[in-house]
């Protein structure tokens, strides 16, 4: 392939932008330590800043301890976890917060060993922020510890040979794990295809068991060969699969050179990208904010766009940030949407509407990709993510309505609805959609799948006339289309926090077709503190949640 005006010249030190900190075992330790700290300082409290930062660490051992603030994402550069071990810890707390963990957001830890001092690390984390590809050499805690709650996390492609405590966790997915052990529930822990997870129980513990894993691929990542040159590994996919992927031997996949992708930095152009991927370029997005004024048109099959360090996408002009062709295995990974105060009607497209192809032998797959409308200022968007596909995989996601920062109110950071699945064969593995104004997930695929769904309603109505679906009372936080033979879920929790007006009622969570083909095992409903009223977890049945309610099976 002519290599063009877009390559990478050096693999071995190839510019990762002004955000990128390339870390090897002959540094001194004091130097790395001075780096993990200046970031940290600038990123813990930093939770609406545009500040990103990648710290990725070659091979090697690292006596260093790494704690991980906003927007700041740690990875090793091996092609297994325990080529590179940090002798110490990798960890999140919340003393910024005074304990509460609920706000720790956008970070996450990758292909690393970590033996940590003490036998103990802390992971006390909300959505979005992911624990992958990591051997923990010993036990974990998510939460702080101290009195306040941490409220959903994501454990996938890990190994941790000690306990993993959930403490104060409201809810936590677990997807191809290896554990010592596993204790603590609240309210919706999920385990699917995991050795070591507790036995099944819901409600009393709610831990909901799904002894494999049906179809996923495991993200791809950033790794230096035997050269030291940059690639980026990408897994196969695992059917039926139970377990961490490379325990048992390499990771089954390939990997590409990184002169086979474009690098993005900061102050990059969108049509500059689409040159890249005229020339059948992949992508990777380094640190950053990047302003897009021009739709980003993936067309190629097989094209992989990464992001390291959460590189934000922000539409100008009411545009849609990326779209994906109706194409064999596209992937999509560690990338992060920002809606702009002008609307959008997406955010990001999978597959124009009305596709029709089948992908089941290569499928187009989503990690770690979030969503964000408001917060750092008015944003709008009338639908956070659209999948017209099928047999898309979406392997972790966070689509949220602000419910704090710069730019919120009813009037202010609009949004219907978070995702729309039109494709059929959809599998959703932590899918996590919070405060949309209307019906927050409409699935109208078939044979769709959610394994862990995580809700809060909107909590901002301003009276009740505000958010009537009709005559009915507030919008479903899942709803599968009337016209839909067979879909299943696991593990599903939607709740309410009315604080604008808590005599506001939504009349259901979970509104689906009552067809023996559909399926939703293990639902819980809570009000937060009382705070409102949830009348019904299922049609009209499974209420009310003038509390907390657990359902282990609707309809029967």
């Amino acid at each position: 392939m002519d290599q063009g005006p877009l390559a990478v010249t050096d693999p071995v030190h190839p510019d990762l932008g002004p955000n990128t900190y390339v870390f090897d075992p002959t540094m001194p330790a004091e130097r790395i330590q001075a780096v993990l700290d200046e970031v940290f300082a600038r990123q813990e409290t930093a939770q609406f800043g545009p500040g990103r930062a990648a710290l990725l660490f070659k091979p090697g051992r690292y006596a260093v301890d790494a704690n991980i603030g906003f927007f700041t994402s740690i990875a090793g550069l091996g092609l297994s976890p325990d080529d590179t071990l940090i002798e110490g810890h990798v960890r999140v707390e919340a003393d910024w917060f005074d304990g509460n963990a609920t706000h720790n957001f956008w970070r996450g830890a990758e292909n690393l060993a970590v033996d940590p001092s003490g036998g103990w690390d802390r992971w006390a984390v909300s959505q979005a922020a992911p624990y992958r590809r990591m051997h923990l050499r010993g036990g974990v805690r998510l939460w702080d510890g101290k009195d306040g709650w941490a409220s959903g996390g994501f454990f996938a492609d890990t190994v941790v040979d000690g306990p993993v405590l959930s403490g104060t966790q409201q809810q936590w997915l677990s997807r191809n794990c290896e554990f010592g052990q596993w204790t603590g529930a609240n309210w919706n822990m999920v385990f699917v295809g995991v050795a070591g997870a507790p036995a099944p129980s819901f409600p009393d513990p709610p831990h909901t068991v799904v002894e494999r894993t049906p179809l996923v691929r495991e993200k791809p990542f950033l790794h230096v060969d035997a050269d030291g040159a940059f690639a980026v590994f990408v897994p196969d996919v695992r059917t039926d699969s139970t377990g961490a992927s490379w325990t048992d031997g390499p990771t089954p996949g390939r990997s590409l050179p990184l002169t086979q992708f474009f690098v993005i930095t900061p102050g990059t152009t969108a049509a500059t990208i689409g040159v890249a991927l005229a020339q059948g370029r992949d992508l990777l997005f380094t640190p950053g904010v990047y302003d897009v004024d021009t739709t980003i048109e993936v067309t190629r099959p097989g094209t992989v766009v990464l992001g390291i360090g959460l590189p934000t996408l922000v539409p100008v002009g009411g545009i849609v940030a990326l779209r994906l062709a109706d194409a064999d295995g596209i992937i999509v990974a560690g990338l992060m949407f920002d809606a702009a105060p002008e609307q959008s009607p997406l955010l990001m497209e999978v597959g124009p509407p009305g596709s029709g192809r089948g992908h089941a032998a290569d499928p187009i797959s989503l990690h770690d990709v979030f969503f964000r409308v408001g917060g750092t200022g008015p944003g709008r968007a009338e639908t956070c993510l659209a999948i017209n596909s099928s047999d898309v995989i979406c392997d972790h996601t966070w689509i949220w309505r602000a419910d704090h920062g710069e730019g919120c109110g009813w009037d202010v950071n609009t949004a219907a609805t978070g995702l729309v699945v039109d494709g059929a064969d959809v599998t959703c593995y932590g899918l996590f959609v919070e405060h949309f104004q209307r019906t927050e997930v409409l699935w109208r695929g078939e044979r769709g799948r959610t394994y862990f769904f995580q809700n809060e309603k909107p909590y901002d109505p301003p009276n009740q006339e505000s958010w009537l679906d009709g005559d009915v009372r507030g919008f479903p936080a899942y709803r599968v289309a009337d016209d839909v033979t067979e879909h299943e879920a696991w593990g599903l929790g939607s709740y309410c926090f009315f604080q604008a007006d808590p005599s506001v009622v939504n009349e259901r969570s979970f509104q689906v077709p009552e067809a023996p083909g559909v399926q939703l095992r293990n639902l819980v409903i809570v009000s937060l503190g009382g705070v409102g009223t949830i009348a019904n977890a299922v049609n009209d049945r499974g209420g009310p949640a003038d509390k907390t309610t657990w359902v282990r099976h609707l309809p029967a």
